[in-house]
């Protein structure tokens, strides 16, 4: 539900920034508006490649996807944001501190709740790997038992062999 709230909340985030670096874009420095305008353009195609992995591993339970999502939210999306979001020599205007606030609570609680469902996910393939395991060495057990796959070591009769002659 986080993705799918955050997918929407992110077009609303993306405006606020563009409106809010243009106001202060003439006031800041030069190495900041060089470091607003990356920042920006990282975060937009970052959001866009890691809404799809999220759905993908969460919606399909594929774990790399899942942790490609991870990867990316921890390593690379959530430093540019800290940065736009407590460094004080960009001019952090009201409207960018609420904005970047919701965006990082929604930020922050798809990363947690996207290790728990990695976490549920590698148990449940772990769990199924062992199943089939074990499945795998009935099927080869039964081919070398004495009964020839047969549940029982009793020979089988038919009703001609039990008829009187």
């Amino acid at each position: 539900m986080l993705l799918y709230f955050d997918m929407f909340f992110f077009p609303f985030w993306w405006l606020s920034e563009i409106a809010m670096l243009e106001l202060k874009f003439t006031l800041l420095p030069g190495y900041y508006q060089c470091l607003m305008v990356v920042g920006m353009i990282i975060i937009s195609i970052l959001e866009v490649l890691r809404v799809f992995l999220g759905y993908l591993g969460n919606l399909k339970e594929k774990v790399p996807e899942l942790a490609a999502f991870c990867l990316i939210s921890l390593t690379l999306q959530l430093p540019i944001l800290l940065f736009f979001f407590t460094d004080e020599g960009l001019l952090i205007l009201p409207l960018e501190r609420a904005v970047h606030s919701l965006y990082l609570g929604f930020l922050l609680g798809e990363v947690l709740s996207s290790f728990v469902a990695l976490r549920v996910m590698s148990r449940k393939l772990v769990l199924q790997f062992h199943h089939r395991q074990f499945r795998k060495s009935i099927e080869v057990s039964s081919l070398f038992s004495f009964s020839g796959g047969n549940r029982s070591v009793l020979p089988v009769l038919s009703v001609a062999d039990v008829q009187p002659k």
